[in-house]
């Protein structure tokens, strides 16, 4: 199941991702996002509404060069990982990035693909792209939890 969204301004995007964050699991299971987009698309954007809404106060970066940003926040261990630099994808093997896959984690991944076969199975995928009217975000549920999450975000931005 898929939802295309419309998002105009950045400010949409950034609300995406506090509904997102009010959608998350109550059980204490890991749950992946992958966000995925070229440069620009809004990923960052997205986790840090996310992030926002979970408690982060001040400015939230993209961990472009340190590849990972660790939170805890309201209950959650919150990864966000930005994988744009990363060369091969056993470098995620150097910075344990497997003992955070438990209990309540949240995992956010930036350029997923570049840490194929070093992650864990996503739940739920978020493409972003660049239109000349804003961005389009296409949200992809890949799991029973990443179901329940989009039917819950769905809902979230109806009501």
């Amino acid at each position: 199941m898929s939802h295309l969204l419309h998002l105009p301004t950045e400010v949409q995007t950034q609300a995406l991702g506090g509904a997102a964050a009010r959608c998350l699991p109550r059980e204490p299971q890991p749950f992946v996002i992958e966000l995925v987009g070229d440069l620009g698309a809004g990923k960052t954007t997205f986790a840090r509404g996310l992030l926002q809404a979970l408690g982060v106060v001040g400015r939230v970066r993209s961990p472009s060069y340190g590849l990972l940003e660790h939170y805890e926040l309201a209950g959650w261990q919150v990864l966000h990982l930005d994988l744009y630099r990363l060369l091969d994808p056993e470098e995620l093997e150097n910075l344990g990035v497997r003992d955070y896959h438990a209990g309540r984690s949240l995992w956010l991944v930036e350029w997923p693909e570049k840490g194929q076969g070093y992650l864990p199975a996503p739940d739920a995928r978020l493409t972003l792209s660049c239109g000349a009217n804003g961005h389009r975000a296409e949200l992809a549920a890949l799991s029973g939890p990443g179901q329940a999450w989009l039917t819950c975000l769905m809902k979230d931005r109806t009501s």
